[in-house]
């Protein structure tokens, strides 16, 4: 049973520094543990690369696995690429979950039998890197003609959310949907269900993840205060489903996901799995026999991966959501939905497909007044870097303006100040119920109190009042105080157009 997190773990010593060639001593004690950790790397890499070995060593594991065939009958898919496409599916599965696990967990209710969780993998062809991008579960798709696999009722084609296609087809319709949305090919298919996220992380030992600030979702149960911290199944779940930490919701919850995938590439490859065959068997003994996966992946397909990511570092696996046009797109019959930049998102998987990385390359240095952005004026860099940095990315926090005065188009100039640092305004702005407003206030439901508190760095001398049930859009009544927005910035290092981070930027230790 995963147990409580652990407290904060103290920070290493300092190491002292090697001695120059010929130091003596203190070169040869430096050098011991290092040759150690080779040593072992070595011995694992010819235990798991020599195939007689290797395949003795997980031999027996495609025993048990729930097989699928999500390619069934499929026609007209793209053109296949370069490298390795996995398409990495959590669905609900709460139903396997013991009683008390349930309660712990809070897990209660029935499963939705549809996908919390859509992820594209793609391994490089050289094996040296890993691309991961997260696709939103409430994205707006068009799923394709099919009979429904519950009813056995025909459907045309039709708008749904993105999570509806497995509930409608499984894994068939989910995978010809990511294909249709995509045009990227997908080579394997793998579904990972609440029961077996559990055990397979438990089975690694934990996972270590850290947060410079207090994490809690009522929904889940997630209580974690600032620090570092090792999380065994149950808690790793609570973290990687929680959606109500702060306004950022599901797009909050991605990220979140997206950290506990670097963390537990770092777990894998820091010597705690590969470097170890027996719990590297240990591993993929729980993985493939508690995952669904398509026919062609078993253990071969395992050995051949752990042999890949033999040399992997937490850098080299890179990050990114797809690019989002409109958060709330509405749509007649299934409410607000996610629409895709769609020449964004377009660009992203063309660079997967070309196996290309989606990290860009290492900015030159910002050029400063009368240069070539120049005029007098900094260039969009140095002005991202004058920005202030902010808990949440204003992006992903949904703000409706008041006018709180008699000042004519008040709420206009705050909605269009507030749009133009990023804030997802509704762009229409209404008169509020006092005119007499002296401070511009801002009202917040306290489950986003983090959303809350980015909306007032950007609006400096602004009052914030908690409002219970408000729900997650801010409230921000303009005031005669009101002078200007100040421009902010999202304190996650997201790079580029893709909004791409390495693994080594957001696990522990850096």
């Amino acid at each position: 049973m995963p147990q409580p997190h652990r407290p904060t773990r103290p920070a290493r010593p300092p190491q002292p520094q090697r001695a120059r060639r010929g130091g003596g001593p203190a070169r040869r004690r430096a050098d011991r543990p290092r040759w150690g950790v080779r040593l072992a790397a070595g011995l694992a890499v010819a235990v798991l690369g020599s195939g007689a070995i290797g395949h003795a060593v997980m031999t027996g594991l495609d025993t048990g696995i729930d097989r699928v065939d999500p390619f069934k009958d499929m026609k007209n898919r793209p053109q296949a690429g370069h490298g390795l496409n996995f398409l990495l599916v959590g669905t609900d599965g709460r139903d396997r979950i013991t009683p008390q696990d349930k309660r712990e967990y809070r897990l209660g209710g029935a499963p939705c039998h549809c996908t919390d969780t859509v992820m594209l993998v793609h391994l490089s062809a050289n094996r040296e890197r890993a691309s991961v991008v997260s696709l939103p579960r409430d994205s707006y798709a068009e799923l394709p003609a099919h009979r429904d696999e519950s009813s056995g009722k025909q459907h045309g084609p039709h708008a749904v959310k993105l999570n509806a296609a497995y509930a409608e087809g499984g894994p068939q319709l989910t995978v010809r949907t990511v294909e249709n949305m995509t045009r990227v090919k997908i080579d394997h298919y793998l579904e990972v269900d609440f029961a077996s996220f559990m055990k397979t992380v438990d089975a690694m030992g934990g996972v270590e993840i850290c947060t410079a600030k207090a994490l809690r979702d009522q929904n889940t149960g997630l209580d974690l205060p600032p620090g570092t911290h090792r999380l065994g199944g149950g808690q790793a779940l609570q973290y990687v489903r929680s959606r109500h930490v702060d306004g950022a919701a599901d797009l909050g919850r991605m990220q979140r996901q997206q950290r506990f995938v670097a963390a537990l590439v770092k777990q894998a490859t820091g010597g705690g799995v590969l470097l170890n065959p027996v719990k590297f068997k240990e591993v993929s003994a729980t993985l493939l026999g508690s995952v669904r996966a398509d026919r062609g992946f078993g253990s071969e397909q395992m050995l051949a991966l752990g042999q890949a990511l033999r040399d992997f570092t937490p850098a080299s696996s890179e990050f990114a959501s797809v690019p989002i046009g409109d958060p709330s797109y509405p749509v007649k019959g299934i409410g607000s939905t996610v629409k895709w930049d769609e020449s964004k998102a377009a660009k992203l998987f063309e660079a997967l497909r070309q196996d290309r990385p989606l990290v860009p390359a290492a900015p030159g240095p910002v050029p400063g007044p009368g240069q070539a952005q120049g005029q007098g004026q900094p260039g969009r860099r140095a002005q991202q870097q004058l920005a202030v940095p902010v808990d949440v990315p204003p992006q992903q926090i949904r703000v409706q303006v008041e006018n709180g005065t008699r000042i004519d188009g008040l709420g206009g100039r705050v909605d269009t100040a507030l749009r133009a640092t990023g804030f997802d305004t509704t762009r229409a702005p209404v008169g509020g119920a006092s005119r007499d407003v002296k401070r511009t206030v801002i009202t917040y439901d306290p489950r986003w109190d983090r959303s809350a508190r980015t909306v007032s760095t950007a609006l400096p001398g602004s009052e914030l009042r908690a409002v219970a049930g408000q729900g997650r859009t801010v409230l921000v009544i303009a005031g005669a105080d009101y002078r200007k927005v100040v421009p902010v910035r999202p304190e996650d290092p997201h790079q580029g157009r893709f909004g791409v981070v390495t693994g080594d930027q957001v696990v522990c230790g850096k």
